[in-house]
């Protein structure tokens, strides 16, 4: 009989990740909710038609397409299944699609339920998404994304607040960042800066890879699609900035005194760093002009999570866009969000052991069972500890002690309660403590009581 198995990309996560995972979703969703996000979902499932044309021509090729029910191929001459055209059968036989992001859907649900919102809305989203890529480390078919967006609201308060955001989860996560923040208006300075304000995304996608690869591959790449020395002499002073984030700002106020859109673009990382400065935050916040991601997407700030302590890519991330749902039609809804990657999240704390203990544990106390007799005495008694909010279990069939126990240990339960004909008689409870061994005889007060405080 052949062995079951699951579909390349695709993962079955057992209690203890669960456990771990719930962790890190929880967490999330709690800051979320203090800052007055408030909870949406999508269905798995949208029509082709909303997300084909919205990721680029890879996007297209990587979205999961569903098969119509029924029959599939009815609308399919002959002629046309011989081609054996992917595309043109899947334009045919599939009318719905697996989602890529959670990006779209919410433009989507903006646009369709805009008479129901109250504006500014701010929605918070933690669901998985499907992309028919090739899996690798790191990279999976299916994975969940936490997004956290507010729509109808040009006030850079509302980056302040992403920013506070990603700072107080990553505090609670005990993991240390550092956030690279950026602007796409400088960047469209620097290349108009240089002469070409036509090739900003030539610009752009060659410094985003300036710290991979050194800043003499990056002018290679630029030259190869033709740029001249003079042009990239003028680039050459905005990859040298140093200093503070202020510094660099000052410095960039004379390097683009021409640019109004870099001028503008300045003015808006000087509120947030503004704002930033009466706050707490704990991460390392660092203006790095080298940050490109999604610059046909974002249209203002933009920036970056990176843990500290483990080499991993980006961990966070999000930006400002002008005009979300103008890709179904409805214009003018500026907005602004960040997304959490959270198994990248996972790897990074479960590489530096910053998981709780108390996020990985399960039941609390196990009663052991010595006969049918013992376990209907037991059960009431269960029951009560479960009222009580203490996570117990019963051992179903009167087994062998050694078995039970080693039950217990397996699944790392820390008590085990015995109870005997004497314990009945004088109704008490024999508890263990699995880790040191010692064993005490309680009253069911002093056994709930002893549990509750190990919460």
């Amino acid at each position: 009989m052949q062995k079951p198995t699951i579909p390349k990309g695709m993962r079955d996560f057992g209690p203890v990740e669960m456990a771990r995972r719930n962790y890190i979703f929880d967490t999330i969703r709690q800051v979320y909710a203090l800052y007055g996000y408030r909870q949406i979902e999508t269905p798995t499932m949208e029509q082709l038609s909303t997300l084909l044309g919205k990721y680029g021509e890879e996007g297209d090729r990587l979205l999961f397409k569903v098969l119509n029910s029924g029959d599939a191929l009815r609308d399919l001459s002959d002629e046309e299944l011989l081609e054996r055209n992917a595309i043109h059968f899947a334009n045919k036989a599939c009318e719905k699609g697996l989602r890529y992001d959670l990006t779209v859907p919410f433009a989507r649900y903006v646009v369709m339920h805009r008479s129901e919102l109250t504006l500014p809305f701010r929605r918070y989203q933690i669901q998985p998404v499907w992309r028919a890529d090739r899996p690798q480390k790191g990279r999976y078919r299916e994975f969940y994304q936490c997004d956290a967006d507010v729509i109808g609201s040009t006030s850079l308060i509302n980056e302040v607040e992403l920013l506070e955001i990603i700072d107080e989860v990553f505090r609670r996560f005990g993991l240390r960042v550092r956030i690279l923040l950026n602007n796409r208006k400088i960047l469209a300075g620097i290349a108009e800066a240089t002469g070409r304000g036509d090739r900003l995304i030539d610009i752009t996608t060659a410094i985003d890879k300036l710290e991979k690869i050194g800043e003499e591959k990056v002018f290679d790449e630029l030259r190869s699609k033709g740029f001249t020395e003079d042009e990239l002499s003028k680039l050459r002073p905005f990859l040298a900035l140093t200093g503070s984030n202020r510094e660099k700002l000052t410095q960039l106020k004379e390097l683009l005194a021409t640019s109004e859109e870099g001028q503008k673009g300045i003015e808006e990382l000087e509120y947030i760093l503004d704002h930033i400065d009466l706050l707490d935050l704990k991460a390392e916040l660092v203006v790095d002009l080298s940050l490109a991601r999604g610059l046909s997407y974002y249209t203002g700030a933009i920036l970056e999570v990176k843990a500290l302590d483990a080499a991993m890519g980006s961990i966070s991330g999000g930006g400002r866009y002008d005009n979300l749902t103008g890709i179904f039609g409805l214009d003018g809804l500026s907005g602004v969000g960040i997304s959490f990657g959270a198994d990248r999240i996972y790897d990074v704390l479960l590489e530096l052991g910053l998981f709780p203990s108390e996020a990985e544990i399960g039941t609390q106390v196990l009663f052991a069972n010595f006969s049918e007799e013992d376990a209907a005495y037991l059960m009431p008694i269960v029951a009560r500890l479960r009222r009580e909010g203490i996570r117990s279990e019963i051992y179903p069939e009167p087994v062998k002690m050694k078995k039970q126990m080693s039950y217990a240990d397996s699944l790392k339960i820390p008590f085990v309660v015995l109870v005997g004909e004497e314990e009945r008689a004088t109704s008490t409870f024999t508890l263990k403590d699995m880790q040191s061994g010692q064993q005490e005889k309680l009253t069911l007060d002093a056994l709930i009581s002893h549990l509750s405080a190990q919460h």
